[in-house]
């Protein structure tokens, strides 16, 4: 048996001085304080010296390893033990190179396959607790935010198409009711008035779907 660490890092490799100091301030705000969570790298030490993690990289895997706690990209923040794993060194080595070829570096995603869903993926196969809920809550947030702003677009699609279709029908239906107010056996007179009539209804709304229904120049949410 062998503990399994987990090690976290403020990401502070935005090249800008000021934007790391920003990141740093936010996450002893929204972790230090508040306890929601922040902007993390995080990596796994399991048999060794070295913490596995995973990356951008354009060929390859992107999993690599670095002496723990000693990333050169990131500020090293805090380190927890997460469990001790029954898996064997051979065994580990096993897991290590079968994800290596599951998440090459091109894979990579900010929000949705990070370093912390490596991570996670790593303890589960190791038979220790995942990350705590903090360490990606702000890559989980943006992704269901993301998630969320698709589905709505794709929602407003479906009804903008709904709505053309039943305006559709309904002109059908009107065209229909006027062409059969216009025969011979009709026993009433038409009135002087067009407002109300049938046929002027059916006219302005003949107008209002051909309007609708032309592509707009405006620029449309589109899935």
């Amino acid at each position: 048996m062998a503990e399994v660490i987990l090690h976290i890092y403020d990401v502070t490799n935005s090249g800008s001085d000021k934007t790391n100091n920003t990141i740093v301030h936010i996450n002893k705000i929204f972790k230090d304080r508040i306890g929601l969570g922040g902007i993390f790298h995080s990596a796994i030490q399991v048999y060794g010296d070295d913490e596995w993690s995973f990356g951008f990289c354009e060929q390859g895997s992107g999993v690599f390893c670095c002496p723990s706690r000693k990333n050169p990209l990131y500020t090293y923040r805090e380190f927890m033990v997460l469990g001790r794993t029954n898996s064997s060194i051979f065994k580990v080595n096993q897991i290590l190179h079968e994800l290596s070829r599951e998440w090459p570096g091109t894979s990579y995603d900010l929000l949705s396959k990070n370093c912390n869903h490596f991570c996670d993926e790593l303890c589960e196969r190791l038979g220790v607790q995942k990350l705590p809920g903090w360490v990606y809550r702000f890559a989980n947030t943006g992704d269901a935010a993301i998630e969320m702003a698709e589905n709505t677009a794709l929602r407003f699609k479906q009804a903008k198409t709904e709505i053309v279709s039943a305006s559709k029908v309904a002109y059908r239906f009107l065209v229909g009711v006027t062409s059969g107010s216009t025969g011979g056996d009709n026993p009433h007179p038409p009135r002087n008035s067009n407002s109300g009539s049938p046929r002027f209804q059916s006219a302005c709304f003949k107008n209002l779907i051909t309007a609708g229904a032309k592509p707009s120049n405006s620029s449309e949410i589109e899935t």
